[in-house]
């Protein structure tokens, strides 16, 4: 099975850290970020597409075309135009790994930290998305289920908010999320939320509950994560 990570981004509310080095390959306990995501990853992936731009040369530097058994092929984004745009990107390089598009595959930000349980879980499903509890979940996406616990909605970054659930970016996805048609945002990217959602309205996308869920936006989240680090390793 293979894992799409979208490491394109500049990581501009990490400044000044991302100045010099890529927002993935910032270190939390001595390690990348990028490398700690990897090294989460269940045995079922096997191969690796990483999704890269900003500085992208010490993102090849660093782990090469192998790491620990897992071979990896890295895409170009040339221009930020958001997380959907990142995976089409990959688009053809799945059909060649994949040949007619029956294989899932797991998606994931080069910017969260995730416990391996819930991404083992999360692989053994079609198609699945992960969620945690978050306390401000106005910098995320609130996510609500139907009642079968799959994904229902996602509303992105609301106002006001009545539940605490929110999608962690990380997904198990197929051939079929290319389907819908992403109109651009006021701010012209193209964000998977929005063919998520309408992938979610055809078929039933598995929501799997992630209690180690890290997510990294700012450089005080480096301190945060290496103090959750430091009380399991």
């Amino acid at each position: 099975m293979k894992a799409v990570i979208l490491a394109a981004g500049e990581g501009k509310r990490m400044l000044p850290l991302t100045l010099v080095t890529p927002k993935p390959m910032l270190r939390i306990a001595g390690k990348p970020i990028l490398e700690r995501i990897i090294d989460a990853l269940p045995f079922e992936i096997t191969e690796l597409i990483i999704v890269i731009g900003y500085k992208s040369e010490l993102i090849e530097n660093y782990f090469g075309d192998l790491y620990e058994g897992k071979l990896i092929t890295y895409i170009v984004q040339q221009e930020p135009k958001g997380t959907y745009d990142a995976l089409l990107q990959v688009r053809e390089q799945i059909r060649k790994h994949f040949g007619d598009f029956s294989e899932k595959f797991l998606l994931l930000n080069a910017d969260d930290l995730h416990g391996s349980e819930a991404l083992a879980e999360a692989v053994q499903e079609p198609l699945a998305l992960i969620v945690a509890r978050h306390e401000d979940p106005r910098k995320f996406g609130i996510v609500s289920r139907n009642d079968d616990g799959t994904l229902k909605n996602i509303i992105e970054k609301p106002e006001s908010f009545e539940d605490t659930l929110v999608s962690t970016g990380a997904m198990v996805l197929d051939e079929r999320i290319f389907n819908y048609e992403v109109k651009p945002a006021a701010n012209g990217e193209f964000y998977l939320p929005v063919a998520l959602q309408q992938l979610a309205a055809e078929y039933p996308v598995k929501l799997i509950e992630q209690p180690e869920w890290v997510p990294i936006g700012y450089p005080e989240d480096l301190e945060r994560a290496e103090g959750l680090l430091a009380g399991v390793e």
